[in-house]
């Protein structure tokens, strides 16, 4: 597993964005019984497609170095079971959308985040020149959000097993913005 991560500490570039991620492991049904087979489920993420073709031919490369190494009399399948291409927001809708929820949740409550590595499948339609783009809604009540910032307290993220949003403000907040963006793509553009 650890030899995984050299893909991205000394295969790609720096500055190029890469995440390969184990985020599940299964082996054996017993302590005393040594498994037949072990799985390895990743998430592989980028932001380019060619540095994640990179990542996706090393992963098999290492798969099958590591059961050579290790005298292994049948090779692992490595299998692409699910998984999309990152988001891309189109500047030019970010912009109009930002601006009409800005204008209808106030403005300090909408801002631009940095590049993050969402996927979604969604995302296909951006590849296929559909104008996309994607909005995160704040999940933590406003009062433990304002305590963790303090603190520097880490809140539990979207795909974290301690993730609890705070659900009747976020449906409402969501309701809402997501009604503003759809009219005012449908709408006429100032």
């Amino acid at each position: 597993m650890l030899t995984l991560q050299t893909l991205v500490s000394r295969e790609t570039a720096p500055g190029e964005f890469a995440v390969v991620t184990v985020g599940a492991f299964h082996a054996g049904t017993r302590n005393n019984v040594i498994p037949d087979e072990a799985k390895l489920q990743l998430t592989v993420r980028s932001y380019k497609d060619e540095v994640r073709k990179r990542l996706l031919a090393g992963i098999e490369r290492i798969a099958e170095a590591e059961a050579k190494a290790a005298g292994m009399m049948k090779m692992p399948l490595v299998e692409r079971v699910e998984g999309t291409n990152a988001v891309y927001n189109d500047p030019e809708l970010a912009k109009h959308i930002m601006a009409a929820v800005g204008a209808r949740l106030g403005n300090d409550n909408v801002r631009q985040t940095p590049p993050i590595s969402a996927s979604e499948d969604f995302s296909e339609f951006g590849r296929d020149g559909v104008p996309t783009f994607m909005m995160w809604v704040g999940a933590t009540d406003p009062e433990r959000w304002k305590a963790a910032m303090q603190s520097r307290e880490a809140l539990p993220s979207l795909h974290s097993s301690g993730f609890a949003p705070d659900l009747a403000p976020i449906l409402k907040t969501a309701i809402l913005a997501e009604t503003t963006m759809v009219l005012s793509v449908l709408g006429p553009r100032k």
